[in-house]
């Protein structure tokens, strides 16, 4: 009788992760963002669950919530320890492969405590600076920044965000250093770029376009190999142009969920992520910001775990040399 009630459990278990996953889900879906409302990648976050929740079924809730702090590894470490049903999720960028390096003494790996639900977006960055900045080229803001050795501010959204990384490259490959200012999240570094409180800042087209469309900072280059097409910033020069050599950053980010989430909500929450990378509305709003939504292989999850094993490898070494930490 026992060897009988043995071989019944796995049985019983996959019915039962069966209809976990055809009731799936039956209550609010939390999406984590490891960074401050009001930043990029918060922006993509909550656009994505929208188009998400659709596809999901009609009485589908998702939200969003904001946990900030030590390069994006405080909302991961959130999410790594979660409770693996489908209800907590992560929309994380490029930080996923920084935070090994960056982050010391990290509570959890990248590489084996989440499953990976697949890519969601690649975002060109762009080169700004404050209103009131004498330059209005980037032939005059080498200028600049020439007479001002010493004296420049450069913000950036924390240690080991997006910002932090293309600021970092771009004083590497100009040989210039200036004083870094790091933020709890892009919105705030924003806010003090437009009051003038910083003078420089490297972020992405999520969160520039709108606000060099309105004017409200001055743009200078973007760091794609090639110009971009977005109404607000197909002017700009991309640096590569300007004489910066092999100087190029793309931003991306992807979707995760804690390790050991059952695989029929995985698939479920993989298809719905598909469906919402097909949805005009949500293709609109990334393209109105630079963005470009995946469409290739990287929307699998085999994929999109081989493509962040690749940026690791690719961003540790350049870390390393730079001697930055999050701590």
């Amino acid at each position: 009788m026992n060897k009988l009630l043995k071989s019944l459990l796995p049985l019983a278990v996959l019915a039962a992760t069966a209809a976990q996953a055809q009731n799936f889900p039956d209550k609010p879906i939390t999406i984590v963002v490891p960074f401050a409302a009001g930043g990029p990648t918060d922006r993509v976050a909550r656009d994505l669950a929208e188009a998400m929740r659709k596809p999901l079924g009609a009485n589908a809730t998702i939200v969003v919530d904001n946990a900030a702090g030590a390069g994006g590894s405080i909302g991961a470490n959130k999410v790594a320890h979660s409770a693996p049903d489908g209800y907590t999720l992560m929309v994380h960028h490029i930080g996923m492969a920084t935070m090994p390096t960056l982050v010391r003494n990290i509570p959890f790996k990248v590489e084996s405590d989440f499953e990976y639900l697949g890519m969601i977006n690649d975002v060109p960055m762009t080169l700004i600076g404050k209103p009131a900045l004498p330059a209005t080229s980037y032939k005059d803001l080498t200028g600049w920044i020439a007479q001002n050795k010493g004296k420049i501010n450069l913000g950036n959204a924390g240690v080991g965000s997006a910002s932090h990384l293309c600021g970092l490259l771009f004083q590497t490959a100009i040989k210039t250093d200036m004083t870094p200012v790091p933020y709890k999240g892009t919105g705030p570094a924003m806010t003090d770029l437009i009051g003038g409180q910083i003078d420089l800042m490297c972020d992405q087209t999520t969160n520039t376009t709108s606000q060099i469309e309105g004017k409200k900072v001055k743009a200078f280059a973007v760091t794609t190999n090639k110009r971009l097409t977005t109404p607000a910033l197909k002017d700009l020069p991309t640096l590569q142009e300007a004489g910066l050599k092999n100087f190029e950053v793309t931003i991306w980010h992807g979707l995760y969920a804690p390790k050991g989430t059952p695989a029929p909500v995985l698939h479920k929450l993989n298809e719905a992520l598909k469906a919402a990378l097909k949805d005009p509305e949500f293709i609109k709003k990334q393209e109105g910001l630079g963005a470009v939504v995946v469409a290739d292989k990287r929307v699998e999850p085999a994929e999109h775990k081989k493509f962040v094993a690749a940026e690791i490898a690719k961003w540790s070494p350049i870390i390393k040399a730079a001697g930055v930490y999050a701590d």
